[in-house]
């Protein structure tokens, strides 16, 4: 398998679930890993800040770059993307983690937590790519990776959760426009989803106990994630992968040992029919 040793990485919402595993991954290799999320400080229900992940990747064999971050901040973007390339000498990769949920109906969503999705999702996919893009023309394997689904308009996947799911198909757009637009470019932009539902803290809130019993743990998208950034990225670039799509494709065929509770019928995430 490719490795990402000495390349760096740029991962949003890292201080906790996919985002971690990702980074972690990456520092098994030998990477460079920024991670930038908003906890900083302990948080008094979730596990995890910027600093107990940068620990993990030293010890995972990573360099590690912890930055406080709010991806709604333009410039506080910006200057966290160049800070990074500083550090380490350039960007190679920006993995768009960072998402904020409520699939609340349209009558018990209120406009604050509308906005809140729309510029974590969507807006912050935005201005992170869009800072890391002239890093990434430097790069000799760039990649952009977001997690975010296939898009459908079945009006199944509207119904019951519509701003959620319009924020998550607008980082979906950001990866079928940006990978047409920076093609030429050499840059790969992709998305990456997961075939079942994920622990993570945000399942473990918004979603029955009985949900998490039948997930999977995150390091099943750590792995897949790790080969896709390990891809030549100008032929692999515009795509909506799937976690356990791809990583049979590349010849995995036992799954058990990345399930919450071995033998319980996983439950199938949103947006995959």
């Amino acid at each position: 398998m490719k490795t990402l040793a000495g390349r760096t990485l740029f991962i949003t919402g890292g201080s906790r679930g996919i985002g971690r595993e990702i980074a972690l991954r990456a520092a098994k290799d030998g990477a460079n890993v920024a991670i930038a999320a908003k906890t900083s400080d302990p948080h008094p229900r979730l596990r995890g800040t910027i600093h107990t992940v940068a620990r993990e990747i030293v010890e995972a064999g990573g360099r590690a770059l912890p930055i406080q971050l709010d991806v709604r901040d333009e410039n506080a973007v910006v200057e966290a993307i160049n800070h990074t390339a500083r550090e380490f000498g350039g960007l190679d990769i920006l993995v768009n983690n960072a998402s904020a949920i409520s699939a609340t109906p349209t009558l018990q969503t209120p406009a604050k937590r509308f906005d809140l999705m729309q510029g974590v999702n969507a807006r912050g996919t935005f201005l992170c790519s869009q800072a890391a893009i002239p890093h990434l023309k430097m790069s000799t394997n760039p990649h952009i990776l977001t997690l975010s689904p296939p898009m459908g308009m079945d009006p199944k996947w509207f119904a019951g959760h519509l701003a959620y799911t319009m924020s998550k198909y607008g980082m979906s757009m950001c990866t079928l426009g940006m990978a047409e637009e920076f093609r030429a470019d050499g840059i790969a932009v992709n998305s990456l989803w997961p075939r079942t539902t994920i622990a993570t803290a945000a399942i473990e809130a918004h979603f029955p106990a009985a949900v998490l019993a039948a997930s999977r743990h995150a390091a099943i998208m750590a792995d897949a994630a790790h080969l896709i950034l390990t891809s030549e990225a100008r032929s692999n670039t515009g795509n909506f992968h799937i976690d356990e799509d791809l990583l049979r494709k590349a010849g995995v065929t036992d799954f058990a040992h990345y399930a919450v509770t071995p033998g319980v019928p996983l439950f199938q995430d949103l947006f995959l029919d």
